[in-house]
């Protein structure tokens, strides 16, 4: 089934609840889309499941949106292992009193997932026999992931420079920071030369060593023999060959 006759499946099993079909950006990974009213969150899930046509009977993943003011979208997506085809229904919760009831009865596997939703938005699942945290620990207070939430690092470490769009007077874009013992740019390593003078602090690159030009064959001077002073043993070369002491032993003896 294509995504639009999923949702108009969907919208078909509803009647007379009021429910509205769509299909979900993605292009070849669209999803038929059905806003159902809470009251009938719990009875469209095991509708879609039980019906032969869409059969979806794998439970996937749910979760929810925070619309500000309009409250809280819980989604839910469901896959038919049976005509590989996919639903996103969705219900909205309102802000003041954000309040659905459990699906555990119809897929167990949503236990922990409700978890997650209540502990990071705040929504209560009822009939959930357990919405203890998941997550974070017991005494954390508070719902990260509201849009009103504020996020601990902005609050123990303030952003250098301006931290977002209007946040700040100061004006400037953010300055780049580098963290404790690193070296600047040019500091270290193999960097190209700037294409102006370079003044200190700006990491001008490591000198190349200087290559000494080779000497060409034969233009060494040859090497003289030291005269010997009185004492000092005879250099290389100096005095008799041993052939000629040898003759000069001969003769006088």
């Amino acid at each position: 089934m294509t995504p639009e006759e999923v949702g108009r499946r969907v919208v078909a099993l509803l009647t007379p609840v009021e429910a509205t079909a769509s299909v979900s950006g993605g292009q070849a990974h669209a999803r038929a889309t059905v806003d159902v009213p809470p009251v009938a969150w719990a009875d469209t899930l095991r509708a879609v499941r039980d019906d032969a046509e869409l059969a979806c009977d794998f439970f996937d993943w749910l979760s929810a949106v925070d619309e500000l003011a309009a409250g809280f979208d819980v989604v839910v997506h469901l896959w038919s292992t049976r005509h590989r085809h996919g639903v996103l229904l969705r219900t909205r919760v309102p802000r003041q009193s954000p309040t659905v009831a459990s699906v555990v009865d119809v897929f167990p596997g949503a236990a922990w997932h409700e978890r997650e939703t209540h502990e990071m938005f705040g929504v209560d699942f009822t009939g959930h026999r357990d919405l203890a945290p998941l997550l974070l620990p017991p005494e954390f207070e508070g719902h990260p992931l509201r849009k009103e939430f504020v996020l601990a690092s902005r609050v123990a470490k303030p952003w250098p420079g301006a931290k977002e769009p209007g946040e700040s007077e100061a004006g400037g874009g953010r300055r780049a920071v580098r963290p404790p013992g690193v070296p600047a740019p040019g500091e270290w390593g193999v960097v190209p030369a700037p294409a102006g003078p370079v003044t200190v602090g700006e990491g001008a690159p490591a000198r190349a060593p200087r290559e000494r030009p080779a000497r060409p064959a034969g233009a060494r001077p040859p090497r003289t023999a030291r005269s010997g002073a009185a004492g000092d043993p005879p250099a290389a070369g100096d005095g008799p060959a041993r052939g000629d002491q040898g003759g000069d032993q001969g003769g006088t003896a």
